[in-house]
């Protein structure tokens, strides 16, 4: 790992522009997320993509993120996280143009994959890069709050970049711009980011590797396909049995291994559990508003890319200003605050947008979308640092790799549980559409209660305390 000693060396400069490179990563990295939602219209016109088709271009790139983030953030714990963080731009830059050069559906989805392939190696490995630069308390918490901040801010801005591309460029510009912005990252990192890796290495687990993949896979692939098929059809409920399956397994399997892919007892920590559901909860939330939100915008109301983008403005900005001051108030007084801000804001924007219709004057949709973008600015934060509480340096890149699957499989299933709420009423429009979206609504209503309920229950001295106790069990295994 980066010693103490050599942290402390580098100057303040050297560590805000390894703060800054990684930024510039998860920036990437998550606006890929978002940036997709407003160019669905125009790319499932050009490429002649069904609904399920136009689900799977977001969640082919989520679902692998989720998938692999576990196993990047270990192996980069263990090789070398500068090494393991190129890599990923690189796999990331080359899927971002193979994206670009996409002649249907199939193979967009298969590139998307590949880019995620890369997403996974910058996501968790730059928070570990950030968490062993800045080793002081007060430091690590205002760094990892900026760093959590972009993370929001590059969801939240997507759409409007998108926009912006797509009307001027075309869709295929979405992915063209990632590749000169890795290129510099990749010479950057060369440059200033020094090598870290934990003083214990793990090893490959790769039979913990394919009950992730059976679980998360096979639950995405079930709800997106549940709408064409239904439920009670031997295929949904065929891959419901592997995913009940592949979770037996992860909890007979992993706490035998010596170094598991998932260590389990890291959710001995009430703190961290709750930052992971938490994590999952939020960002599933968000994913689903912006999957609704930007056809809801271009599909029912008319509006064009680039407008429908600007009508995520306030989100985006609102983001830019919360998120920073959050990072300061987790930093000075803990992250229960900002948490229940967060879980109000997704209820109450749940709630309000049950009223929002074809006709509803455009300042009142706007109005709707400033909670979310409160919403996302406090959750961020918040969950990061509570996910990294009381865990040594050691476990730094799985601890965050782990509170970074949550959110990707919270947007993953977010894009895919409204997906497949809506999807018979994208083509009808108009009322039916903001009707089937009501129980859209009504699930964020539930995901901001749940937060504020996870919020109360880990901000006890007992949660601090079992985040402590978990934190020196991990840090001696056997």
């Amino acid at each position: 790992m980066l010693s103490p000693t050599t942290a402390a060396e580098l100057s303040p400069r050297r560590k805000s522009l390894v703060l800054a490179i990684c930024c510039v990563s998860i920036v990437v990295v998550v606006m890929d997320i978002s940036i997709v939602n407003v160019a669905l219209p125009s790319m499932g016109r050009d490429l002649h993509a069904s609904e399920s088709g136009r689900q799977w271009a977001v969640d082919a790139y989520t679902l692998v993120l989720a998938a692999f983030l576990v196993l990047a953030g270990a192996t980069a714990d263990r090789v070398g996280r500068r090494r393991v963080f190129q890599a990923g731009l690189a796999a990331f830059g080359l899927g971002s143009v193979l994206c670009g050069l996409a002649p249907d559906i199939g193979w967009l989805i298969a590139a998307r994959a590949l880019q995620a392939v890369g997403g996974t190696m910058l996501n968790p490995v730059a928070m570990a890069i950030v968490a062993n630069t800045f080793t002081g308390a007060a430091e690590r918490a205002r760094a990892i709050g900026v760093f959590a901040s972009m993370s929001g801010l590059a969801l939240a801005l997507g759409p409007i970049l998108g926009g912006g591309l797509v009307d001027a460029f075309g869709w295929r510009s979405v992915f063209w711009i990632n590749v000169p912005i890795v290129a510099v990252a990749i010479v950057c990192a060369a440059l200033f980011v020094p090598e870290s890796r934990a003083e214990g290495a793990r090893r490959f687990d790769p039979v913990g590797q394919v009950l992730m993949v059976l679980v998360l896979g096979s639950v995405v692939y079930a709800i997106i396909e549940s709408g064409a098929l239904g439920w009670t059809s031997p295929v949904i409920l065929g891959l419901l049995a592997v995913a009940a399956f592949g979770v037996a397994g992860l909890l007979g399997y992993e706490p035998r291994r010596a170094d598991p892919l998932l260590e389990l007892r890291l959710f001995r920590s009430v703190p961290f559990s709750s930052a992971i559901v938490m994590a999952l909860f939020g960002l599933c939330g968000f994913g689903a508003f912006l999957f609704v939100t930007t056809q809801y915008l271009q599909d029912v109301r008319g509006l064009s890319p680039v407008a429908a983008g600007l009508c995520l403005l306030p989100v985006g900005l609102l983001v830019l200003v919360v998120a920073p001051l959050t990072g300061r108030v987790v930093a000075a007084r803990g992250p229960l605050v900002p948490l229940v801000v967060a879980g109000v804001a997704l209820a109450l924007g749940g709630g309000l947008s049950l009223g929002l219709g074809p006709k509803t004057p455009l300042p009142a949709v706007l109005a709707v979308h400033l909670l979310f973008g409160v919403f996302l600015g406090a959750v961020n934060p918040p969950i990061t640092n509570a996910a990294l509480a009381g865990m040594p340096r050691s476990m730094a890149g799985l601890a965050g790799s782990l509170a970074s699957t949550g959110r990707q499989t919270g947007t993953t299933l977010g894009v895919a549980i409204s997906g497949t709420l809506i999807g018979p009423q994208i083509a009808h429009g108009g009322t039916a559409f903001t009707g089937a979206a009501h129980r859209v609504w009504w699930m964020l209503v539930v995901l901001g209660v749940g937060i504020l309920v996870l919020a109360a229950v880990s901000a006890g001295p007992w949660a601090r305390a079992t985040a402590e106790r978990a934190g020196m069990l991990v840090d001696h295994r056997p």
